[in-house]
C-alpha cells in the first residue's frame, strides 16, 4: 500500500530531495493514507482469513473500501504536496486513476494469495486420542470447511462408545507415536471422555520423542476462538495460560483506551445523537433516553443509558422480557436505531464514568443474571471484568434472546477474558465497525 501511495504522490509532484520540507510533505501523502487504508480494510473484514478466499463475497466490501478511501487519498495528497495551481481536474484524474489501481492491486493480491495457498499450504495434521463424544465433536468441527486442520484418525486408547466413523479409527498395535508418524500427524490431541484410568505410557512416549500433545479444550479454543462450555472444567481454567486483564499495567492501559475511544466517539457522533434525540421525540411519546439497571464488575449494579427504542409501556407488566425478532414493542425510529446500533451511543457516558469499558461482555439485567447464573455454569465469571459497549461475543454472535444464546455468548466472553490484550481490544473495536456496516447481530 505504501508503494502505491508513493507512486501516486510522485506522479502528481515528483519528490525534490533538495527541498527542506520534501520528506515531511511526503509523510502526509504516503503514511497517512496507507495507515488509514489498512484500518478501513480491517474494519470491513477484508483481512479476515476466510474472506481472503471468497473473492465474490468480498466485491461489495471492496467497493465500500474504495468509496471510503478514495476521497481520503485525494484530500491527503492535495493537502500534502499540491502547493501550486494543480487544480481540481488533477485531483479528479488522480482519484479515478489510482482508485482503479488500488482496486486492481487488492483484487490481484487476493487472487494470488488463493492460488499460492492452494498450491503450497498443506493442512495441519492432527491425530486424536479418543473415539467418544468429545472426539465426535472434533470430527464435526474440522469438517465444517473453515478449518485448516485435518484430523488424520482416531486412536481408541480407552473403552469408549465410538462416536466417530469406524473407518477413521486406528488400532494401536504398536503405539500412539507410531500411529502419529504413520499418518504424518504434526500434533496429538487428547479427547478422552474420561481420562481417569487412561494409560499414560503411550502419551508419555510420544511427548518424550518431541511430538506436540494438546488438551481437547485448548485445541477447541484455538480452532474456534471460544471456550467449549460443555466440556469445561475448573482445572483447565486454573492451569491454562492467560487471564492477564487484572494486572495493574493492563488495567491502566485499558482505562486509557476506554477514555480516548469514548471521547473520540462522543465528539464524532454528537451531531448524530442530537438528530436522533429529535427523531425519538417526534416519533412516539415518552423520554428520549432509557435508563435500566444492569450488573457490572464484581456484581455491582449501575444504570445504563440508551436511546429509547421501544414504547414507553414496553414492560408495563413489570416483568423483564427478552427482545424478540420483529418485536412489536419497538418503535419505527427504534427499529432503525437498533439496526445501526445507534441506540447504544449514550453508553459512552457509562464508560467515562467507569461503570463500563469500551470492550467487554455485554451487561445484563439483574433478573436475567440470577436466572442465567443458576442455569449456566461459570456464568458469574463474566463479571470479573467491566462490561462493554462492544465485545468479542457481540461481533461473533447474533443478538442473544434465550438461555442457549446466553451460553453461546458466554463461550466468547470467557475466551476474551482469558486472552485479553490491548491489541485484542483494538481489533474488536475495528471489527465492530464491520458488524455495524453489515448488520451483524442487531435486533
Amino acid at each position: 500500500m505504501m508503494l502505491v501511495f508513493f507512486v501516486a504522490a510522485n506522479s502528481v509532484a515528483p519528490l525534490d530531495p533538495s527541498a527542506s520540507d520534501g520528506a515531511q510533505r511526503y509523510l502526509g501523502a504516503v503514511l497517512v493514507p496507507a495507515l488509514f487504508t489498512s484500518i478501513i480494510m480491517y474494519a470491513l473484514g477484508l483481512y479476515d482469513r476466510y474472506r481472503l478466499e471468497d473473492i465474490r463475497g468480498s466485491l461489495s466490501r471492496l467497493a465500500a473500501f474504495l468509496c471510503i478511501v478514495g476521497p481520503v487519498v485525494v484530500i491527503s495528497l492535495n493537502l500534502s504536496i499540491v502547493t501550486d495551481d494543480q487544480t481540481h481536474r488533477n485531483a479528479t484524474l488522480l482519484y479515478v486513476t489510482w482508485t482503479g489501481v488500488l482496486f486492481s492491486c487488492v483484487l490481484l493480491a487476493r487472487l494470488g494469495y488463493v492460488a499460492v495457498a492452494k498450491a503450497t499450504l498443506s493442512p495441519h495434521r492432527v491425530l486424536v486420542v479418543g473415539v467418544g463424544k468429545l472426539a465426535g465433536e472434533l470430527e464435526f468441527l474440522t469438517r465444517k470447511g473453515r478449518s485448516n486442520t485435518d484430523v488424520v484418525g482416531y486412536v481408541p486408547l480407552t473403552s469408549e462408545t465410538p462416536q466417530v466413523p469406524e473407518a477413521r479409527m486406528i488400532a494401536t498395535a504398536a503405539s500412539v507415536l507410531s500411529a502419529a508418524r504413520a499418518t504424518g500427524a504434526n500434533e496429538i490431541v487428547v479427547a478422552l471422555d474420561d481420562r481417569r484410568g487412561a494409560p499414560l505410557g503411550p502419551l508419555l512416549e510420544a511427548r518424550m520423542e518431541g511430538m506436540k500433545i494438546t488438551n481437547y479444550l485448548s485445541f477447541w479454543e484455538r480452532e474456534t476462538r471460544r471456550v467449549n462450555l460443555k466440556a469445561l472444567d475448573p482445572s483447565w481454567l486454573i492451569y491454562s495460560d492467560g487471564f492477564r486483564i487484572g494486572t495493574v499495567m493492563n488495567g491502566i492501559l485499558k482505562r486509557a483506551l476506554d477514555i480516548l475511544a469514548s471521547l473520540a466517539l462522543l465528539i464524532l457522533t454528537l451531531p448524530t445523537m442530537l438528530l436522533v434525540a429529535l427523531a425519538i421525540r417526534l416519533d412516539s411519546p415518552g423520554p428520549i433516553f432509557y435508563r435500566q439497571e444492569r450488573i457490572g464488575r464484581h456484581g455491582a449494579t449501575f444504570s445504563i443509558y440508551k436511546f429509547r427504542t421501544m414504547r414507553a409501556d414496553a414492560e408495563s407488566s413489570g416483568v423483564p422480557q427478552w427482545a424478540l425478532t420483529h418485536d412489536p414493542r419497538i418503535t419505527r425510529i427504534g427499529s432503525i436505531l437498533r439496526l445501526l446500533r445507534i441506540d447504544e451511543l449514550p453508553q459512552v457516558l457509562n464508560v467515562l464514568r467507569g461503570d463500563m469499558s469500551f470492550v467487554g461482555p455485554r451487561p445484563e439485567r439483574p433478573f436475567f443474571v440470577q436466572s442465567l447464573s443458576r442455569d449456566i455454569p461459570f456464568y458469574a465469571e463474566r463479571h470479573r471484568v467491566r462490561p462493554g459497549i462492544t465485545g468479542w461475543a457481540q461481533i461473533n454472535y447474533p443478538y442473544g434472546a434465550s438461555v442457549e444464546d446466553a451460553k453461546a455468548k458466554l463461550s466468547y466472553d470467557l475466551y476474551y477474558i482469558k486472552n485479553y490484550s490491548l491489541l485484542f481490544d483494538l481489533l474488536i473495536i475495528l471489527s465492530t465497525a464491520q458488524a455495524v456496516l453489515f448488520n451483524k447481530g442487531g435486533r
